[in-house]
C-alpha cells in the first residue's frame, strides 16, 4: 500500500530530509538533526508539517448540543473564536482520540462550524465513531482538510515570525484562540519558514518533555482520562450525558489502580516503550514513552505505575536490556515555558 504524502513532499525530497512511515503517512524525521531542530524551537521557533493529521469540520444549527454526548468535557465552556482540548471517550472511558476543537461560530443561514483537529492513527475510526452516534440529519460532518496543508509553528518567536510571514497582525487572537481568514497577500519570504523546519523526532521530545501524550502509547482504549491524568477535562458536575460516564464516575468514587508519571533516569540509557519499572524485585509499572531530552541533558519517559507507588521522589529502577537503571517518579512536565 503506497504512504499518503504532504502537499509539501517535493520540499523534504529537495531538502534531503529523512523520511519515515507516520501513520501511514511518508513524514519527515528530521531535517538539520533531531537535537539542533529541537533547540531551534526552545531558543527561537520551528515549523512542523501536520498535515498527517484530520480535521473534521461538524455545521449545523447549535453543533455542540448534537455532539456533547461525544465528549466528557463541557462543551460551552468555551465560544467562537476559541478552541479546547478535550478526549473522545468510548463505553467503558477509554479514550478514543485527544484531540482540540476549534468554534468558529456561526458562518452562514444561522449555521456554525466546529473543527476538530485529530490525530492521523484515529482519522477514520473519529470520523465513523461520530457518524455512527449522531443524527446526520441535523449536522453534516466533513473532511476539511482533504488536499490542504497544516502546519505547526512553536516557539517563543512564533508569533513575530508568524505576522511577518502573513505581513499583518494576530495580537487581537487570545491564547488558544483560532481565527479562519484567507489571506490575499502572503509574503514571498520562504525563507521564514524553511530555515526553521523540523521533523516528527524533534517533535516528540519537544511534546515529552512539556508533558504532553502520544495516542497509542501513552493513550488508547484501555486507559481512561482519570489514569492518564487528564481527570481535568472530566466535567462531571456538569451533569451531561456521554460515553463512558457511568465509568468514570465509578472511578471517581473508588480510585485507579495505575497512573501516568513522569521518570527522570540515571546514565545514558533510554527506558523505550514497554520497559518494566521495578521497586526492589515487584514490577510496579510499564513505560509507554522515553528519550533523552535535549534541555535537561538527561533521559527521561512517562510510565504508568501502580497508584501505590506513584508518589513524586520514589525511587525506581528501569530494567533497559535487561539491566537495571535508578529512576525517579517526577511529575509528566519536565520543561515549563518561560515567555
Amino acid at each position: 500500500m503506497d504512504l499518503l504524502k504532504s502537499p509539501l513532499y517535493s520540499k523534504y525530497v529537495e531538502s534531503n530530509a529523512k523520511l519515515v512511515d507516520f501513520a501511514g503517512w511518508e513524514m519527515p524525521i528530521s531535517f538539520s538533526g533531531l537535537i539542533k531542530e529541537h533547540e531551534s524551537v526552545r531558543s527561537s521557533a520551528g515549523l512542523f508539517d501536520i498535515s498527517h493529521m484530520g480535521v473534521i469540520s461538524i455545521k449545523g444549527i447549535n453543533p455542540k448540543d448534537y455532539i456533547q454526548k461525544l465528549f466528557p468535557t463541557n462543551l460551552y465552556s468555551f465560544s467562537e473564536g476559541q478552541g479546547l482540548y478535550t478526549v473522545m471517550l468510548n463505553d467503558k472511558g477509554g479514550i478514543i482520540d485527544d484531540l482540540i476543537i476549534y468554534d468558529l461560530g456561526i458562518q452562514e443561514n444561522d449555521i456554525s462550524e466546529l473543527l476538530l483537529i485529530v490525530n492521523a492513527s484515529r482519522y477514520e475510526e473519529d470520523f465513523q465513531w461520530i457518524k455512527n452516534n449522531l443524527n446526520m440529519s441535523e449536522i453534516s460532518i466533513t473532511n476539511f482538510k482533504k488536499d490542504k496543508v497544516l502546519l505547526a509553528l512553536q516557539g517563543k518567536n512564533s508569533f513575530d515570525l508568524f505576522e511577518e510571514w502573513i505581513e499583518s497582525s494576530i495580537s487581537h487572537i487570545p491564547n488558544f484562540g483560532c481565527e479562519y481568514k484567507i489571506f490575499e497577500h502572503i509574503s514571498p519570504k520562504e525563507k521564514i519558514f524553511f530555515s526553521k523546519t523540523g521533523g516528527l523526532g524533534a517533535r516528540d521530545t519537544l511534546r515529552l518533555e512539556a508533558g504532553m501524550h502520544l495516542y497509542g502509547q501513552d493513550i488508547n482504549e484501555e486507559t481512561s482520562p482519570y489514569e492518564a491524568g487528564l481527570g481535568w477535562l472530566v466535567h462531571l458536575e456538569n451533569n451531561h450525558e456521554f460515553f463512558g460516564r457511568r465509568f468514570l464516575e465509578e472511578q471517581s468514587r473508588l480510585g485507579i489502580q495505575k497512573k501516568l508519571v513522569g521518570l527522570s533516569i540515571e546514565g545514558k540509557a533510554i527506558g523505550r516503550k514497554g520497559c518494566a519499572v521495578l521497586k526492589g524485585e515487584e514490577n510496579i509499572g510499564t513505560i509507554t514513552s522515553g528519550s533523552w531530552s535535549p534541555t535537561k541533558q538527561q533521559a527521561i519517559a512517562f510510565a504508568y505505575i501502580n497508584t501505590s507507588h506513584a508518589l513524586i521522589n520514589n525511587e525506581v529502577q528501569i530494567l533497559i536490556r535487561g539491566k537495571k537503571f535508578k529512576g525517579v517518579i517526577t511529575k509528566r512536565a519536565f520543561y515549563k515555558k518561560n515567555y
